[in-house]
C-alpha cells in the first residue's frame, strides 16, 4: 500500500485526514457501494478522494465534517474486509448483500506484488477462482460458473471478449495499480448490478479524481518498480495528479514483462507464458456543487502474451477507449449516467514456444472489435424507509474476425478465412428495484428486469471453397450462409432478498434469483468443423475444437441462496464468519455435445442446451489475536470454498469446477511494518467433464509470505510466492498444449514455482 501525499506549493507538505457527513441537496437513507454517493459527490467537492469500498463509504458517512486549511483532504483509507458496515441495519441490501466481498489491505498488497493480472486481486475471496493461460487474462469463476456468465464490470463498462481463445478479457484492460475498488458478488446478485449474466457481478473501479481547496494547486503522485525472480519478470507504473479546487488531471501508466515461468521442483519451464504489455490512462474531472463529470481516456498495448493451454497466442492486441461518467445528487435523489466506447484490435499466431514466428509458419488470426455503451441509474427515495432504483442501459459489440491466407500453405489458403463477419451483439436492459426496511432488523429487496439481446452476422467463406483440405469447412460455410442468422432473446430477471438481523451478532440473509444469459457471439456463429478451424474456437484450454449452433436458447438460472452471518457486535468487530450454502439449476445451460473425432485424439464439441445444476458452500472469517499498542494487530483469516456441478443429460461433471480449496493467514500490522503469512490448499481434482477429458490433477498445498515497511514517502514490498517451491498442476488449468513439443506428452497445466518479489514505492 502507499501513502499519498499534497503538496501546496509555497506552504510546503500538508497531509490532512478528515471525515464528512452528506450534506447533498436531499440525504439519501441508503447509499451506493458501486456508484458516487451523496457523501462521495460532497467529499469530491472539496478536495477528498473516495473511499474504496461501500464498507468504507457508509463507515464515513457517520462522521462529521472537519474544517482545515490545507489545499487537499485525503479520508483515512478504511481496511475494507472491516464488517462494521455490514453490521449496520441499515446497509443497503441492493448496494452490499452479505455475499458481497472485497479483498482487505494485506490481500491486494500481496496479489499485486505477485501478478501484473487485476483478475489476482479476487484471489482469496468466497466463491472465486479463475483459469487461463495466459498470465494477464484469467477468466473469472463464481460458484463454479465461469467467463461470460459472470458480469465482470471495469470502471461501468461491460467489456466482451474480442477473441475466440478470450485472450483478451475485461479485466486485462486494467493494471492491478489503477484499481481503486474491487467487489465480487456470488450467487444471487441484486439486478442493478447488471443482467446477462447468471454467475454473480465483478466490480472494479479506478479512483475518482482528486481537488484542491481554497483555489490552491495540488500536485501528487506516486512511482513504483516491481521484479519478480520466477520468469525474471519487472515492471513499472505511475500516478501523476494535478488539480485545482474545480478541474483535476491525473495519468496513469504501467509497463510490465516477463519470461516464462518455472514450475515447481522438477517442472521445468512452462512454455509460452511470457507476455509484454503497456497501459496508459488520462483522466479528467470536473465538479460543481453536488455534481462530479469524469472523463478517462486510455489505451493498452500487449505486444506479447503467449497462452501455454491454446494453440496459438497473442502476437498483438491494442485497447483505445473513452469512458465517461457523471453523478450529481438533486432535490428528488441522486442520478449516475455512464458512457464508454472502444475499439480493439487483436492478432493471435504462434510464437516461437509453438514453432511459429516467421511467415510461413504459424496461423495469422485478426480481430477488430468495437463497443459502445451507455447505462443510467437513477436512486429515488419513498420515504424514510424505502428507495426505488431505476435504471436503462445498452451496449452494443461489433465483431470482424479473419484469418488471412499463410504464405505457401495448402490449407491455410489461399484466400482469407471469415470466421465472424460482420457479427454484431447488443443488448438493451431496463431494471425496476424497490428496497424496504420495514423494522430497524428486517429489510428486504425486490427487483424486475428484461434484457433483449439483438445478435446476427455476415456471410463467411473458408479458406478456399474447393479442394480436399477444406471440404469440410466449404461444406459448413455453404450451409452457414443459407440460413438465417438474425437472433433476438428476450430476457426476464427477478431478485428477491430478505435480511434480517436476529440478534446484535447475526445477521440471515437469503434470497432467490432468476437470473439470464443469452449466447456470445461464438457460441452461436462460430461455423468451421474441419480439425484445424474448429481447434482455433474454444476458451477452455482443453485441445478440443468447437463449434457454433445458431440455434441456442439463452441459460436460465434459479437460485436459492442463504447467508449467515456471525460477528462481534461491538465496534472493533474483532471476531466474524460467514457461510454462505448456495444451489442452481440451470435450464438450457450451454455445454456442448460430441460432433466427431480428430486424428490426434481430440474431439470436434458443438454447443448445446442441456439443464444442469450446480451447488455448493463458501465460508469466510476472521479473528482478532491480538490487539495492543506494543505488539500492534495481529488477524488470523480464513476462506472455504466447495462447489459441484452436475450436466442433466450426460451425468457428467461440468466443466471447470474448482476442488474444495481454502487459505488460512494471519497478517501481523505494528507500527510502520505490516506482514502476512498464508497457506493456500487445494484438495485432488477427481470429478472431471469426461467428454472433454478434462485432467485430473492432485491437491497441493501452498505457502506465501509476504510483508511491507512504510517511512516517510517510500515503501517497500517484498514477498516470496511457493516458498517451499512445491510441484502442483492448476485444477482449472486445462492441457499444457505447448509443452508437448519439449517433453513429448500433454500434461496438466503446471502452476508457478517459488517466486521472489520486491516492489518500491515512492509517493509525493
Amino acid at each position: 500500500m502507499s501513502f499519498s501525499f499534497s503538496h501546496h506549493r509555497g506552504n510546503g507538505p500538508a497531509w490532512v485526514l478528515a471525515a464528512l457527513c452528506a450534506t447533498a441537496a436531499t440525504p439519501l437513507p441508503y447509499r451506493t457501494a458501486r456508484a458516487q454517493t451523496a457523501v462521495q459527490i460532497v467529499a469530491s467537492s472539496i478536495g477528498a478522494t473516495p473511499l474504496a469500498s461501500a464498507t468504507a463509504t457508509n463507515a464515513a458517512a457517520g462522521t462529521q465534517a472537519q474544517q482545515a486549511s490545507s489545499p487537499v483532504v485525503t479520508l483515512p483509507r478504511l481496511d475494507i474486509s472491516t464488517t462494521a458496515a455490514e453490521e449496520d441495519t441499515e446497509t443497503s441490501l441492493s448496494d452490499m448483500p452479505l455475499n458481497a466481498a472485497s479483498p482487505d489491505a494485506s490481500t491486494q498488497r500481496m496479489s499485486r506484488l505477485s501478478s501484473p493480472d487485476a483478475s489476482s486481486l479476487f484471489r482469496n475471496q468466497p466463491g472465486f477462482s479463475s483459469y487461463g493461460g495466459g498470465r494477464l487474462a484469467n477468466l473469472p469463476v463464481l460458484n463454479g460458473m465461469a467467463d461470460d456468465r459472470v458480469a465482470t464490470v471495469v470502471d461501468g463498462m461491460r467489456i466482451e471478449p474480442a477473441c475466440p481463445n478470450h485472450m483478451n478479457p475485461a479485466l486485462s484492460y486494467i493494471d492491478p495499480d489503477s484499481v481503486q475498488s474491487a467487489t465480487s458478488v456470488a450467487g444471487i446478485t441484486p439486478v442493478s448490478m447488471g443482467g446477462d449474466s447468471i454467475a454473480g457481478t465483478i466490480d472494479v473501479e479506478r479512483a475518482d479524481p482528486r481537488f484542491a481547496r481554497n483555489n490552491k494547486l495540488l500536485v501528487t503522485g506516486r512511482v513504483r518498480g516491481t521484479y519478480r525472480s520466477n520468469g525474471g519478470a519487472y515492471g513499472a507504473s505511475g500516478a501523476l495528479t494535478v488539480a485545482n479546487d474545480t478541474f483535476s488531471l491525473r495519468y496513469n501508466g504501467s509497463y510490465d514483462q516477463s519470461g516464462n515461468y518455472r514450475g515447481g521442483a522438477g517442472m521445468g519451464a512452462v512454455h509460452s507464458t511470457s507476455y509484454v504489455t503497456y497501459n496508459h490512462a488520462v483522466t479528467a474531472g470536473l465538479h460543481k456543487d453536488n455534481h462530479l463529470l469524469v472523463v478517462t481516456f486510455g489505451q493498452q498495448d500487449t505486444p506479447r502474451e503467449g497462452f501455454a493451454n491454446q494453440y496459438m497466442d497473442m502476437t498483438n492486441n491494442r485497447s483505445t477507449f473513452v469512458n465517461g461518467k457523471y453523478t450529481g445528487s438533486f432535490n428528488w435523489g441522486q442520478l449516475e449516467a455512464r458512457g464508454s466506447w472502444q475499439r480493439v484490435t487483436h492478432a493471435m499466431n504462434m510464437l516461437r514456444d509453438k514453432g511459429g514466428h516467421s511467415p510461413t509458419k504459424g496461423m495469422p488470426m485478426n480481430n477488430d472489435s468495437r463497443q459502445v455503451s451507455y447505462a443510467l441509474k437513477a436512486t429515488i427515495p419513498l420515504g424514510p424507509k424505502h428507495t426505488l432504483k431505476l435504471g436503462s442501459s445498452f451496449d452494443h459489440e461489433g465483431l470482424n474476425d479473419w484469418w488471412p491466407p499463410l504464405m505457401g500453405s495448402m490449407m491455410m489458403g489461399p484466400n482469407t478465412y471469415h470466421n465472424i463477419n460482420n457479427g454484431h451483439r447488443d443488448r438493451l436492459g431496463h431494471f425496476a428495484e424497490w428496497e424496504a426496511h420495514w423494522t430497524p432488523r428486517v429489510s428486504t429487496l425486490l427487483g424486475f428486469r428484461n434484457d433483449l439481446v439483438m445478435m446476427n452476422t455476415g456471410d463467411v467463406a473458408p479458406y478456399s471453397w474447393t479442394g480436399m483440405m477444406n471440404m469440410a469447412d466449404a461444406t459448413a460455410a455453404r450451409a452457414f450462409n443459407a440460413r438465417k442468422r438474425g437472433r433476438t432473446d428476450t430476457n426476464f430477471d427477478v431478485t428477491a432478498m430478505t435480511r434480517w438481523q436476529a440478534t446484535d451478532s447475526f445477521t440471515l440473509e437469503g434470497g432467490y434469483a432468476r437470473k439470464s444469459r443469452a449466447p456470445n457471439l461464438y457460441e452461436r456463429y462460430a461455423w468451421g468443423t474441419g480439425s484445424m478451424s474448429s481447434s482455433m474456437i474454444g476458451w477452455f484450454g482443453d485441445g478440443n475444437g468447437y463449434v457454433g449452433n445458431p440455434n441456442l436458447k439463452s441459460e436460465i438460472a434459479n437460485t436459492a441462496s442463504v447467508t449467515l452471518d456471525w460477528h462481534d457486535p461491538t465496534p472493533a468487530g474483532r471476531w466474524g464468519l460467514k457461510v454462505q450454502p448456495y444451489y442452481s439449476y440451470v435450464h438450457n445451460y450451454i455445454n456442448v455435445v460430441q460432433a466427431g473425432t480428430f486424428s490426434n485424439g481430440r474431439h470436434l464439441l458443438q454447443f448445446a442446451n442441456h439443464n444442469a445444476q450446480t451447488y455448493g458452500i463458501n465460508a469466510s472469517g476472521h479473528y482478532t489475536l491480538w490487539n495492543t499498542d506494543r505488539f500492534g494487530k495481529g488477524e488470523f483469516t480464513g476462506v472455504l470454498n466447495w462447489v459441484r456441478g452436475q450436466d442433466e443429460v450426460t451425468h457428467s461433471g461440468l466443466y471447470h469446477m474448482m476442488p474444495l480449496n481454502g487459505t488460512v493467514a494471519v497478517t501481523e500490522a505494528v507500527g510502520p511494518w505490516k506482514g502476512r503469512v498464508e497457506m493456500n490448499f487445494v484438495k485432488a481434482k477427481d470429478t472431471v467433464d469426461y467428454l472433454r477429458a478434462e485432467p485430473r490433477t492432485p491437491g497441493y498445498a501452498l505457502l506465501n509470505l509476504g510483508g511491507s515497511y512504510n517511512w516517510k514517502m517510500l515503501t517497500l514490498d517484498a514477498g516470496v510466492d511457493n516458498i517451499f517451491n512445491q510441484p502442483y498442476y492448476l485444477p482449472l488449468g486445462g492441457l499444457s498444449l505447448t509443452d508437448t513439443r519439449y517433453i513429448g506428452y500433454t500434461r496438466a497445466l503446471p502452476g508457478m514455482g517459488r517466486s521472489f518479489n520486491v516492489s518500491l514505492t515512492a509517493t509525493f
